[in-house]
This record gives C-alpha cells, sequence and structure tokens, in this order.
C-alpha cells in the first residue's frame, strides 16, 4: 500500500493569545462579626492601613500571589455563611504588633453582598476556585435590611434564596 505523502504542519504567525485564567479568590472567617454592616464598621475603624484602604493581616504569605492579583477577592464567612466578598488590590509586608513580619491584604472599601453560601469554621485562609465562589448577589434598596446570616443561609440551602435572583419587593 503506498503511502501518502505529508502534509506539511500548518502554523499560526501570530497564534492566539492565551485566554486568561480564572481569578483565584481567598476564602477567611471573620471571627466575631455579626453581619456585613458589622465588617464594614470594623474595617472602617482599626482595619484601615495609612491610605486609608482596608486591610486584613495574615501570618502567611499566598504562594499563588499573581493569580489572586489577577481580580481575585476575599471571601468573608460570618457566623457560617459566605455573606460578601472585597477585592484584592494588593498584597505588602507589614509588622505585627509582636515585631512578626506578615502578609497585608489591601483591599478595596467596597463589599460586595453575595448570595449566601452555609461554610463550615476552619482556620487561616482557604484558596477559593473562581468556579466555587457564590455569585454576586443585588444591593440592598433603601430601607431594606439584611437577614440574619444563619436564616440566610438556611433559606439558600433549601432554595428559597436562588442565587440571589427573584425581585426583592418594591
Amino acid at each position: 500500500m503506498p503511502c501518502r505523502p505529508r502534509r506539511p504542519i500548518l502554523r499560526a504567525r501570530n497564534p492566539p493569545a492565551p485566554l486568561p485564567m480564572p481569578a483565584l479568590h481567598l476564602l477567611k472567617l471573620s471571627v466575631g462579626t455579626e453581619d456585613v454592616a458589622d465588617l464594614a464598621r470594623w474595617q472602617a475603624g482599626r482595619g484601615r492601613g495609612p491610605d486609608g484602604l482596608p486591610r486584613h493581616l495574615t501570618r502567611m504569605w499566598p504562594r499563588r500571589e499573581a493569580e489572586l492579583l489577577e481580580g481575585g477577592s476575599i471571601f468573608w464567612v460570618i457566623r457560617r455563611t459566605i455573606l460578601c466578598r472585597q477585592r484584592i488590590l494588593r498584597l505588602e509586608e507589614a509588622r505585627g504588633r509582636d515585631g512578626t513580619l506578615r502578609c497585608a491584604l489591601v483591599l478595596d472599601p467596597e463589599l460586595v453582598r453575595v448570595v449566601p453560601v452555609p461554610r463550615r469554621p476552619f482556620q487561616g485562609w482557604r484558596y477559593l476556585p473562581a468556579d466555587e465562589a457564590p455569585p454576586d448577589d443585588r444591593p440592598l434598596a433603601p430601607g431594606e435590611t439584611d437577614l440574619p446570616p444563619r436564616l440566610a443561609a438556611a433559606l439558600a440551602e433549601v432554595g428559597v434564596v436562588w442565587h440571589g435572583l427573584p425581585p426583592r419587593p418594591r
């Protein structure tokens, strides 16, 4: 059987740019916080750095820093429920009160509410892949208040609050 002649391999002169990797996020417990408003109050007071931006100090420097800085956020677990996120702007070296070198997560001041998702307690922070991160919820309308975190988590678990999409009454 005769062999077919080889076809030349065609290569693009300018190969397409690789698609950007999805953002990687962090997941962190906000210990002692009752709700999103409580976290905002704490950050407005003690949680700010010299430039006025909120900061969170952590002992460990994230090894996947480049991925986090490509649009990553820190998702806050409040009373066993992921309730909000803040965009991570940069990482800086900082000294703790004891003089130990730490990592300061410099955050966007805007707290973005997300669809409540129950989460068990854990220590430190965890990486959260973008495909596992809860979607953003609608902002509250004037005069509306948050559901208590446990109620929001229970409703989300049984499907009553579904991806934050049902319209709120006006």
